[in-house]
C-alpha cells in the first residue's frame, strides 16, 4: 500500500545565537489561580478538576528558577513586558534551537499531559517501525481504549501501513491508531516501559507514563518543561516533523471485496495550523501536539519560526477563553518570545539527553534514530527550502521535513541540573 500524499506546512532551519547581557534575576507576581471551564477539543466535555497551587518547590532540572512557583523571566533594557492576560497554570517559551528558556511559570509543575504526552509516545516508536510496514488490525488491539477516547476510525480486519497509523495518531490524536501501533511494538505495556525509559533518557523527569495515548489516568503526569523537552527531541527526528507539520491527509476507509478501497479526509486537531474553530493560524507555525480530557483540561505544544528565530511553547491547563484559549495564549506566547530573544536573560535551559555528546559546544547528540548517518546527511545540509507559514486559512505545501531543530546540543551551563543563572 503505497503511503498517502499529504499536505504540509513546514519550515526551514537556521541556527540562532544571541549575545546576551547578565542582569538580575525577578520573578513576576504570579496571577491568583484561574477556575477551569469545560474544554472538548479532543476527547470529552467535563470541565477539568480544579488543581491545587503548585508546589512551593518544584525540580531544578534546566536551572533552579525553573522550580519556583510563579512566573520567571528576566528582562534587559527594551525587553517587551509579558503578557498579563494568561490563564494557563504552567507555561514554559524557549529557543527551539539552543535550547535557552525565555520564560515560563511552574515549568515543573507535575500535571495530567492529555494527548500531548502521544509526542512521548512518537519519539519513542517511531524510530522502531518502518513507515511502509504494513499491518492488519485484529479486535483485540482496538481494546483498552478508554471511555470518549478520541479516533481517527481504525478498523479490524482492514490493513493499514505505518504511515497511515501515524497520520492518525498526530492529525486526529487517534487512541485507536495509537494502541495498534503500540501492538506492533510488542504491547501496550511494553510501550509504556520503553516510553518511561525514554523519557529518563531525555531528564524528562517530571513525566510518569501510564497509558501510551495520554489518556487520564491516576498518577500519569508531566510538565510543560518535560513536554518542551520532548517535543525538541522529535523535531530532530524527519518523520516526526511530517507527520507533525502535517494539515490534512487521506485516511484509509474500509476495503470491501470487489471494490477499490475508498478514504476519507482528516484534519489536524492543531487549530493554530489549520485556522479551524475561528481561530486565526499562526504565521511560521510548524507542529506540534494538542490535546484535552476531564483532569488536564487544554494542553498544547507548538513549534514556530518568524526570521531565523525558532521557538518552542507549551501552554499547560488555561482557564479563560474556553476551547481556543490554549491556542489564544500559545499564539500570545509566541509573539512575545518573537519580540524579547535577545532581550532577556535565560532562566533556565532545556538539557540536553543523558548520552549526548555536550563535550564541546555544538558537538553531535545522539539521535535516537535508525541509520542516524543518513538521516544525518540527508537533514544536516542547506538548501531545506524556504520558510513559509499560514496565511488565512490556506495551508503551504513544501517538501517534508524543511522545518529542521538543530542536531547539535549546546554544552549547557549545568547539563544535570542546576542554575543557569
Amino acid at each position: 500500500m503505497s503511503a498517502k500524499k499529504t499536505a504540509l506546512t513546514v519550515l526551514s532551519t537556521a541556527l540562532l545565537l544571541p549575545a546576551l547581557v547578565a542582569a538580575p534575576a525577578y520573578a513576576v507576581t504570579p496571577p491568583p489561580t484561574p477556575t477551569p471551564t469545560p474544554s472538548s477539543d479532543d476527547k470529552g466535555g467535563k470541565p477539568p478538576v480544579k488543581a491545587p497551587a503548585p508546589p512551593p518547590k518544584m525540580s531544578g532540572i534546566g536551572g533552579s528558577l525553573l522550580g519556583q512557583p510563579g512566573p520567571q523571566v528576566n528582562l534587559m533594557p527594551g525587553a517587551p513586558a509579558l503578557p498579563t492576560n494568561l490563564t494557563g497554570r504552567s507555561w514554559i517559551v524557549a529557543d527551539a534551537e539552543t535550547g535557552e528558556v525565555l520564560a515560563a511559570q511552574n515549568a515543573h509543575w507535575r500535571l495530567p499531559p492529555a494527548s500531548t504526552l502521544k509526542m512521548l509516545f512518537a519519539d519513542t516508536v517511531l524510530p522502531t517501525l518502518p513507515k511502509d510496514q504494513v499491518h492488519k488490525v485484529s479486535q483485540q488491539e482496538l481494546s483498552g481504549m478508554g471511555a470518549g477516547s478520541s479516533l481517527v476510525g481504525v478498523k479490524e480486519d482492514q490493513e493499514y501501513t505505518v504511515h497511515d497509523l501515524w497520520l492518525g495518531v498526530f492529525l486526529r490524536s487517534g487512541n485507536d491508531a495509537v494502541h495498534v501501533l503500540s501492538a506492533m511494538n510488542g504491547g501496550v505495556e511494553k510501550t509504556v516501559k520503553d516510553m518511561q525509559a525514554h523519557a529518563e533518557e531525555l531528564q524528562a523527569l517530571d513525566t510518569h507514563v501510564i497509558s501510551p495515548d495520554g489518556y487520564d489516568a491516576p498518577d500519569q503526569v508531566s510538565s510543560a518543561y518535560d513536554l518542551t523537552l520532548i517535543a525538541r527531541s522529535g523535531l530532530q527526528k524527519k518523520d516526526f516533523r511530517e507527520y507533525a507539520a502535517t494539515a490534512s491527509a487521506k485516511f484509509p476507509g474500509e476495503q470491501r471485496p470487489g471494490q477499490p478501497r475508498d478514504s476519507f479526509e482528516i484534519q489536524n486537531t492543531n487549530r493554530l495550523m489549520t485556522g479551524a474553530g475561528g481561530i486565526s493560524p499562526y504565521k511560521g507555525i510548524a507542529g506540534v501536539k494538542n490535546g484535552n480530557t476531564t483532569m488536564a483540561g487544554s494542553t498544547f505544544t507548538g513549534v514556530a519560526q518568524r526570521g531565523d528565530k525558532k521557538l518552542v511553547v507549551t501552554v499547560m491547563n488555561p482557564s479563560a477563553g474556553g476551547v481556543n484559549s490554549v491556542y489564544e495564549e500559545t499564539a500570545t506566547l509566541f509573539d512575545w518570545g518573537f519580540a524579547a530573544v535577545g532581550k532577556v536573560k535565560p532562566v533556565g535551559e532545556l538539557v540536553p539527553p543523558k548520552s549526548a555528546d555536550t563535550s564541546s559546544h555544538g558537538s553531535p547528540a545522539q539521535s535516537h534514530e535508525n541509520n542516524t548517518s543518513a538521516a544525518a546527511g540527508e537533514e544536516g545540509g542547506g538548501g531545506l527550502g524556504t520558510a513559509l507559514g499560514i496565511a488565512g486559512a490556506v495551508v503551504a505545501v513544501l517538501a517534508a521535513g524543511a522545518f529542521l531543530v538543530n542536531r547539535r546540543w549546546p554544552r549547557g551551563r549545568q547539563a544535570r541540573g542546576g542554575d543557569p543563572s
